[in-house]
């Protein structure tokens, strides 16, 4: 088993609920975010709910790249890691052309820069002990360029899954392994004021098919497997006139 497991982003939403979710079954687990508060809390309820499980905080922003690397490594230290998930992410954005660069460049640069800091200090522990899962959150968005204020989100996520590829090509056989997870739409703090989202789970389950897929090391997964397996099929390969009315 991956005893060890490092979750950025686990102050709230899908990082909050895998934690909840791994330390039932066992895990140790290192938390990160930038608001240390809700870590705080969120760290004595899992004492109070799962007292076997030890659970390490430490404040973090993915944007201040220096510091991934010190946190990582500060973890590894005092909690030696079999496992990351990259989660850390912002889901802001506008329509381009339309003056909010700000909103989608820092969307940009946390999806994207930020999940490459990460996956480097990730990279650099396992590489130097040649063990270790790295799972990165992607999203179904990223299976296509999107419209509006979701294609700059959208773009991140794909990258995201480039990378992920990548990795996993230049890792085939070895020791190290690499997981892409494709989100649907998962009921989070992200979305919650978004009123009409097809298809939306829950939190509990959505996160539950989550965390199947990385504890089955699973190369790629679409999750919940029902019905985004089968939508992201149809998504690669639909017409841009199918795909619109499609989202």
């Amino acid at each position: 088993m991956r005893r060890n497991i490092l979750i950025t982003g686990a102050s709230s939403g899908l990082g909050a609920e895998m934690a909840r979710q791994f330390a039932a079954k066992g895990h140790d687990l290192a938390l990160t975010a930038r608001r240390t508060e809700r870590l705080e809390a969120l760290r004595a309820e899992l004492a109070g709910s799962y007292p076997q499980a030890k659970v390490v905080i430490h404040t973090l922003d993915v944007n201040d790249h220096e510091q991934v690397f010190e946190v990582f490594r500060a973890i590894d230290a005092e909690l030696p890691l079999d496992r990351v998930v990259v989660n850390a992410g912002l889901g802001t954005g506008a329509p381009l052309g339309t003056g909010r660069f700000d909103a989608n460049r820092d969307t940009a640069l946390t999806n994207f820069v930020g999940s490459l800091a990460q996956a480097e200090a990730a990279m650099e522990l396992f590489r130097a002990r040649n063990a270790g899962h790295l799972v990165l959150i992607s999203s179904i968005s990223g299976l296509r360029g999107l419209p509006k204020t979701v294609t700059t989100y959208a773009a991140t996520k794909a990258g995201l899954a480039a990378l992920g590829e990548g990795l996993r090509m230049e890792l085939l056989g070895k020791p190290i392994k690499v997981s892409t997870i494709y989100p649907g739409y998962i009921r989070s703090e992200m979305n919650e004021k978004v009123a009409n989202t097809p298809l939306i789970v829950g939190t509990e389950p959505g996160v539950r098919a989550i965390v199947a897929a990385i504890e089955a090391e699973k190369a790629k997964a679409y999750v919940p497997r029902w019905p985004w397996a089968p939508i992201a099929r149809v998504m690669r390969f639909a017409p841009l006139p199918v795909l619109r009315r499609m989202i």
